[in-house]
């Protein structure tokens, strides 16, 4: 991605941050940090009634995230609560550095599994709004799910993925300000899959 794209971006790096990376494949600790990602800062106390977790545990697993540089403590609104944000919008990595070590492979498969049932939460939380009337009717077309199947390249995939994130990354920096702009759940695999009859 370019540099002058405004996301708060962390890259992981399996040889530096081995740790990291292993306190991020725990199912909870991606789910909370993903929440304060999307929904803004929180108390432990918050993200338990939100997760049906207990408080004490919310409370463990945001300071596990916190020791690994993943959340930071916000200001808190009556001076008692800790609060807690996130301090990165995206956490990426080198899928070929990640194929090294069975650890790295791990935290992969696990970061996978979450973002799949981040989608799922997320297409219950959109109908839910879409029927409830929380979302205007201008939402209902732009709104929705593609599975198109492509033959390209090992380049173009990865071009067409830099061009996704550099027009996602555009359209919010313009819509930033807009009273009429929304939170919007984006969600891109690029999946290559070997054909029938292929090795």
């Amino acid at each position: 991605m370019p540099d002058d794209i405004p996301l708060r971006r962390r890259v992981l790096d399996p040889r530096r941050d081995a740790a990291a990376l292993k306190a991020l494949t725990h199912p909870l600790r991606i789910r909370l940090l993903g929440m304060l990602r999307q929904d803004g800062p929180a108390t432990a106390s918050e993200l338990a009634l939100r997760t049906g977790e207990s408080s004490a545990s919310t409370s463990y697993h945001l300071r596990v995230l916190a020791k690994y540089a993943f959340i930071e403590e916000a200001g808190s609104r009556d001076g008692r609560e800790r609060r807690w944000r996130a301090l990165h919008d995206v956490t990426s990595w080198s899928n070929a550095a990640m194929a090294d070590s069975d650890e790295s492979r791990a935290f992969v498969d696990a970061a996978r599994r979450a973002q799949l049932d981040h989608l799922e939460r997320s297409l219950a939380r959109h109908g839910a709004d879409l029927g409830s009337g929380h979302l205007g009717e201008a939402w209902l077309e732009p709104s929705g799910i593609t599975d198109l199947v492509l033959r390209l390249t090992p380049e173009s995939l990865a071009e067409l993925r830099a061009t996704f994130d550099r027009a996602a990354a555009e359209l919010a920096a313009r819509d930033a300000d807009d009273p009429r702009a929304g939170q919007v759940v984006l969600f891109l695999a690029g999946l290559p899959v070997a054909g029938e009859g292929q090795p």
